[in-house]
């Protein structure tokens, strides 16, 4: 018979059998099954029978509960003409049922375990931030499903809710993403290839002036962890996160010094500081909590809360100017103290300028007596600045050599 809507209603399952499948007389292997289920509840389906590579395969279309006579037929059709064309429709659901259990969700937990051990703590945070968070619409889609389209959707409304500073690096997490995937067999493509970037920003140079300096200090004796982290980055011209997931075990009181270990440092270099007074001031102000290594922040996470920073700008009254600035503004001010441009860099801990290439290679040197003779220059700058005084920078001539 013709399977239809009307033909099946008279098909019962025989007496004395479990399972019987009806045949189609139009498209070959294309059957209507009913069989005894649990609590003997008679359940219908429609199939499709047919040989491949010798062997008889049978493809479940769907229950007839769902599927209706003419959209089995329909399916039916495909699935024949995929056998035609030589392939095996059973073994591709079966293929697709594997990959679904691939979700971008899993993929990215089996990455980040990957990662963990290679790369600091706080890249992990942000990596884990950009692709669980801001690529969030991806996560329930197998890896392998996930088009072009879909991230560039993806990288437009992150730059529209973000910026594109933040679509740039959430970009660059997801491609570094699935090219790990590829090595794992686990995509066969990187869908982020062909995206369009976001516009990067131009580089900053904003370059706070003493008096600016001076009144984000004074703004900042409130007591608060956000107070002490913004004092200690001026102090030292070291990074937010530098500061921000500083732990007691890296300072060395008995030595005076603090020591950045090398997974915490962008370059991947141990970076020392000599503790001088007024940062000691600011540390001893912090209280130590037996439930935390961090000194700020909550549990292990280090310091998160620079949303505050909008009430610090309203206290202080400078405007324009971002955290990071302050690194470019101490070391732009040690420089108009005499500070010399390599001992700038090593306060920094860059590793450019006069140790880059061969030079660093032969040249190790921390310069730790120069280092701490320009922290402590700075330091008295900035304290002259804190209490009112004027400490003069003098330009000296150069003597003229004899004619």
């Amino acid at each position: 018979m013709k399977l239809t809507a009307k033909t099946i209603t008279a098909i019962a399952l025989p007496r004395g059998k479990t399972d019987a499948i009806a045949w189609d007389d139009e498209i070959a292997g294309f059957g209507f099954r009913t069989r005894l289920g649990a609590g003997g509840k008679v359940m219908k389906s429609w199939v499709l029978q047919y040989k491949h590579a010798g062997t008889t395969r049978r493809l479940l279309l769907g229950s007839a509960a769902v599927f209706s006579a003419d959209q089995a037929r329909a399916e039916a059709r495909k699935a024949r003409a995929k056998v035609e064309l030589g392939q095996d429709p059973q073994a591709d659901k079966s293929a697709r049922r594997d990959k679904d259990r691939y979700v971008m969700r899993a993929i990215v937990a089996e990455y980040l375990a990957a990662k963990r051990a290679r790369v600091r703590p706080r890249t992990i945070v942000e990596v884990t931030r950009y692709l669980t968070g801001h690529f969030r619409s991806l996560a329930n889609m197998p890896v392998d499903t996930i088009t072009r389209r879909d991230v560039a959707a993806c990288i437009v409304r992150i730059t529209r809710e973000s910026g594109a500073a933040t679509a740039g690096a959430a970009r660059n997490a997801l491609s570094a993403f699935f090219s790990w995937a590829m090595g794992a067999g686990l995509a066969e493509a990187n869908p982020v290839i062909g995206t369009n970037r976001a516009p990067a920003n131009k580089p900053r140079d904003r370059v706070l002036s003493d008096t600016e300096l001076a009144a984000i200090w004074r703004a900042c004796d409130y007591g608060s962890e956000h107070s002490a982290v913004v004092k200690l980055l001026i102090l030292t011209a070291c990074r937010r996160a530098e500061v921000g997931d500083m732990t007691w075990s890296e300072i060395d009181p008995d030595r005076g010094m603090w020591t950045i270990p090398a997974e915490r440092s962008k370059n991947g270099r141990a970076h020392s500081l000599p503790l001088m007074p007024m940062m000691r001031e600011v540390i001893e102000g912090v209280p130590h909590m037996a439930t935390r290594e961090q000194l700020f922040g909550e549990r292990s996470h280090g310091f998160t809360r620079w949303h505050c920073k909008p009430e610090l700008d309203a206290r202080c009254g400078v405007t324009c100017w971002v955290l990071h600035d302050i690194r470019r503004s101490v070391a732009t001010r040690m420089a108009d103290l005499g500070v010399q441009p390599h001992i700038i860099e090593a306060v920094l801990n860059h590793q450019s300028g006069h140790k880059a290439g061969i030079a660093g290679v032969y040249n190790r040197s921390p310069y730790e007596r120069e280092v701490r003779n320009a922290l402590a220059m700075w330091h008295d700058h900035l304290r002259s600045l804190i209490e009112g005084g004027e400490r003069k920078v003098l330009n000296f001539q150069q003597p003229q050599a004899a004619p």
